[in-house]
C-alpha cells in the first residue's frame, strides 16, 4: 500500500531534480531517497524516472503520479489543517437536545458564554421531551442533551446541575394562592394541564397520581411551559411547574404553591453516552457548564 512518506519522497525528487537535493531536504540519506522511489515504482509495476546521469526525467506514468501525488499530499495537509482547527475549537458543531422549559430556563448565558469563546463551533440544538432526547444520545442523534434524572436509559453519563420541587400553578385570585402548601390528592377533581406524553414530568405527576389512588383530570397537554401557564391564566385548568418557571411569572396574573406530599423533585442533568467519544466542542460544553453553574469537579476526557 502506497505510504504519503514515499509520495513525498518522489515528488521532491522531481521538484528539486534530483536525489541528492531531495535526501537534504527530507533531513534522509541518498540511498533511503532511491530505495523508496524504487519501491514506489515496484508497487506501481512501471518506471516513474528516468536517470540520465545526474539528471531525470518524467515517464509518462511518472507525470500522472506527480500529479496525483501532488493532490494527494495537498489534501493530506488540508485534513491536518481541518483536524488541528477541530482540536483548537476554532471550528466544528455541537449536537444537543435540550426539554422545551429548559432552554430558556438555565441555558441561554451558558450558550452566549460557550459562543462567546468559540465563535467557530456552529451549536446545533433539539428540542424535545427528556425520553426522547435520552433516546437520541443513546443512538447517536445528538452526543449531548439535558434530561430529567433518574434516566430512563442505563449506560448515560450525567452531569446533574439543579434540583427543585413541583408547584401547583393557578390563576391569579384563586383560593390555591392561600395555600402554604398541597397535597395531591387535593386535586382528585380539579382539571388539570399537563405535559405531552413522554415528557418525563408527564411521567411523574401520573404515577403521583396513581399512588394517591386517582387518575389525572387531563383538560389540556402541552410541550411548551409558557403555553401551559397562558392555559391557567385562561382558567382552563391548574398546572404543576417547577419552582424556578413559576418564579419567572407575572404575580398579578399567577398564584403557585408548593407541592409537599408528595414532593416531585425536577432534578435536570446534561447525559452523554458513557464510554463512547467525546468530541472537543462537546467537552468544551461541559467545562462551560462547570463553570457557569458553579459545579465542582472535572470535565469528562475523551474515551
Amino acid at each position: 500500500m502506497m505510504e504519503l512518506k514515499v509520495l513525498k519522497a518522489f515528488t521532491e525528487v522531481v521538484r528539486l531534480g534530483g536525489f541528492t537535493r531531495a535526501a537534504e531536504a527530507l533531513c534522509l540519506t541518498q540511498p533511503a531517497v532511491s530505495k523508496m522511489v524504487r519501491a514506489l515504482e515496484d508497487e506501481l509495476g512501471t518506471p516513474l524516472l528516468l536517470r540520465e546521469g545526474r539528471s531525470i526525467r518524467l515517464t509518462d506514468a511518472g507525470r500522472v503520479v506527480h500529479e496525483q501525488g501532488l493532490a494527494v499530499l495537498a489534501a493530506t495537509e488540508r485534513l491536518h489543517g481541518e483536524l488541528e482547527a477541530v482540536g483548537q475549537l476554532v471550528r466544528g458543531q455541537l449536537r444537543m437536545g435540550l426539554p422545551p422549559m429548559v432552554g430558556g430556563a438555565f441555558f441561554a448565558p451558558v450558550v452566549g458564554a460557550f459562543r462567546e469563546r468559540h465563535p467557530g463551533v456552529e451549536l446545533i440544538l433539539t428540542e424535545d421531551g427528556a425520553r426522547d432526547l435520552e433516546r437520541g444520545v443513546a443512538n447517536g442523534e445528538q452526543e449531548l442533551a439535558v434530561t430529567v434524572l433518574p434516566c430512563a436509559i442505563e449506560n448515560l453519563a450525567t452531569l446533574e446541575f439543579s434540583s427543585e420541587d413541583l408547584c401547583l400553578l393557578a390563576p391569579a385570585g384563586s383560593v390555591w394562592g392561600t395555600r402554604e402548601s398541597i397535597a395531591i390528592g387535593e386535586l382528585r377533581d380539579e382539571a388539570l394541564i399537563l405535559f405531552n406524553t413522554g415528557f418525563a414530568l408527564a411521567d411523574r405527576i401520573a404515577a403521583a397520581c396513581r399512588e394517591a389512588g386517582f387518575a389525572p383530570r387531563v383538560a389540556a397537554r402541552s410541550g411548551q411551559w409558557d403555553f401551559i401557564a397562558e392555559l391557567v391564566s385562561a382558567r382552563l385548568g391548574l398546572a404543576l411547574l417547577p419552582r424556578r418557571l413559576c418564579e419567572r411569572l407575572d404575580p398579578a396574573r399567577f398564584v403557585w404553591t408548593p407541592l409537599l406530599r408528595p414532593r416531585i423533585p425536577w432534578r435536570l442533568a446534561i447525559i452523554w453516552r458513557r464510554e463512547a467519544y467525546l468530541s472537543h466542542a462537546a467537552r468544551a460544553f461541559l467545562a462551560q457548564a462547570r463553570e457557569s453553574f458553579g459545579l465542582d469537579g472535572d470535565p469528562p476526557t475523551a474515551a
